[in-house]
């Protein structure tokens, strides 16, 4: 029987990818709710046009047929909406930042533990990229030995014009670390088999937009665990030349190779996305990824069936938002 899911909130744009990406897994979307009329929602709309918008969400969490819901609000409000449905016995799968708060965290910790529901974070820079797929396989393999540093970039196009009122406000997003870097830590902690790590060096800034003072433009974080060492730059400086958002890249750096991913575009010539870099002692070339697959999908689906924790250990989804809050933290001189 196909698992049935529902939708909270479309403000992000990962609520296309995570729909998209459950239904070809096999899932049933219910239906959709979000708040206000946010600019997603005519995108939203003509990629599901059969899908109906349900006015209140009392609906869905009410109803015993959905079991899994999908979140991509405005992250200030993800939380709550992810506490709500915990609850309500719904499983979670949330657009990342999964909360901006380590008060927030707290209180998902919380009912997660009261409840025994599933709260997931779809890393869409991991989960919804071919190419870490097959990364993960080769790391997996020993093909580079024994990781002992990632160094992850995840710059973005700002596309000023087309943002909303919230993306400006330091609050709603929870800052650059907290946002984007999350990706990169998740990362870090899942190429390194790292269960936590310390912050050794955090910093936030707004390097050029003086007119929209909420605005964090740029972003580093270094990161050491018993296992690996790790580097992250985060950044909305894409230059409108590239074709795509941003130049996203992921380096593993093994005892006996080193992996590389150009996820989203190869200005080096190759064409398409999704070009793995491999070099070991016996091996030195570029390899197609793009078809190996997105299992995090699935694997959730078979989660909310078999109470079991195959897409994402849920240690590791609260490890890495509290590494990413605080990293945040430390940045802006609160820690």
């Amino acid at each position: 029987m196909s698992i049935r899911f529902a939708v909270l909130g479309i403000d992000h744009r990962h609520a296309f990818g995570m729909t998209e990406h459950l239904t070809a897994a096999g899932a049933t979307c219910a239906g959709w709710w979000t708040d206000g009329a946010p600019n997603t929602e005519e995108g939203f709309r003509k990629r599901f046009p059969d899908l109906p918008r349900i006015a209140d969400r009392e609906t869905i969490l009410s109803d015993p047929e959905i079991a899994l819901v999908v979140i991509a609000a405005i992250p200030r409000d993800r939380a709550a909406l992810a506490i709500e449905a915990m609850r309500a016995g719904k499983d979670v799968m949330v657009d990342k930042p999964g909360c901006t708060t380590l008060e927030q965290l707290a209180a998902l910790r919380r009912v997660q533990a009261e409840t025994g529901r599933i709260w997931s974070i779809d890393f869409s820079e991991r989960f919804e990229v071919p190419s870490v797929t097959l990364a993960t396989k080769l790391v997996e393999e020993g093909a580079i030995g024994r990781v002992v540093q990632t160094v992850g970039l995840g710059p973005h196009r700002l596309n000023r014009a087309t943002r909303p009122a919230w993306f400006f406000e330091r609050e709603a997003y929870g800052g650059i670390l907290t946002d984007i870097a999350s990706h990169q830590i998740d990362q870090f902690l899942h190429f390194t088999g790292s269960a936590t790590a310390e912050i050794v060096h955090a910093a936030a800034e707004n390097c050029a937009h003086p007119g929209d003072p909420g605005l964090q433009d740029f972003g580093e974080i270094a990161l050491r665990s018993d296992r690996g060492r790790g580097y992250i730059r985060v950044d909305w400086f894409t230059p409108d030349a590239l074709p795509t958002w941003g130049d996203g890249r992921l380096t593993i750096l093994g005892t006996e190779g080193y992996i590389e991913l150009r996820k989203y575009v190869d200005v080096g010539g190759r064409v398409g996305t999704d070009t793995l870099i491999l070099v070991n002692g016996t091996r030195c070339e570029a390899i197609d990824a793009r078809d190996a697959g997105l299992p995090y999908f699935a694997r959730i689906l078979a989660d909310v069936r078999d109470r079991t924790e195959t897409a994402m250990p849920q240690a590791h989804a609260f490890t890495v938002m509290e590494l990413a809050l605080k990293a945040q933290a430390l940045a802006e001189g609160r820690a």
